[in-house]
């Protein structure tokens, strides 16, 4: 197995932060996903019982500056201090084309979920940040963090909502079946929906941290 080292992971947040790809990237995912949620309007005649559902961490927000804090503190990104801290006290901005097409998405009349595994504890601030940032349908019952299984808050949402678009920078911010899987599995399970992406699944870009990190390379082995 390869290590991941702090400055594999330097370089990961630096291209996070800094590269102008992955701006244009968020900007091409938000740019697809409008594309897919007016269609969706489209053909339901009206937003109306219609819902999209979006992770919030690099999908919405760019937390860039608390991985970039990490750094300095011998790579302890997912050290949950540091992270409840930046949920409470940090001041995270936009990601492009977020703010547009969500205006767009509550002008349309499709409900919003926030839908992250931000801390339960940490919610009011959460609420308050995308409040701040002046994002719509911001509320107690909109904002689902931390506790039951994102499926299970997914399930809730579909009693009452048919959710025909979600966004999210990990896979199992889209179904229950990539949580917990294997690499491998993850691979031969994102084979075998590729029809969802750039539909009603839309996956961002987040080079910083995910469960491939410490997967071994597979470099080429000259003659």
């Amino acid at each position: 197995m390869t290590v991941h080292t702090p400055h594999d992971h330097r370089i990961a947040v630096r291209y996070q932060q800094s590269s102008a790809e992955v701006r244009a990237l968020q900007r091409q995912c938000y740019a697809l996903a409008t594309l897919r949620l007016r269609d969706a309007v489209d053909r339901a005649g009206g937003g109306k019982g219609l819902a999209i559902v979006s992770d919030i961490d690099e999908t919405i927000l760019d937390n860039s500056a608390v991985m970039a804090l990490s750094m300095e503190h011998h790579d302890r990104m997912d050290h949950v201090d540091m992270w409840k801290s930046w949920e409470r006290d940090g001041d995270p901005h936009l990601i492009p084309g977020a703010a547009d097409f969500l205006h767009l998405a509550d002008s349309l009349g499709v409900a919003i979920f926030y839908l992250s595994d931000r801390f339960e504890e940490n919610k009011l601030a959460t609420i308050a940040t995308l409040s701040r940032l002046g994002l719509p349908q911001v509320s107690d019952a909109q904002v689902l963090l931390f506790g039951p299984p994102k499926a299970d808050r997914r399930a809730r949402i579909e009693r009452d909502h048919r959710i025909v678009l979600q966004l999210g920078d990990t896979l199992h911010d889209f179904d229950g079946m990539f949580a917990g899987a294997t690499l491998d599995d993850q691979h031969r399970l994102a084979h075998d929906h590729a029809d969802r992406f750039g539909q009603d699944w839309i996956v961002f870009p987040n080079a910083a941290h995910g469960t491939w990190v410490e997967a071994e390379l597979r470099p080429w082995r000259r003659p």
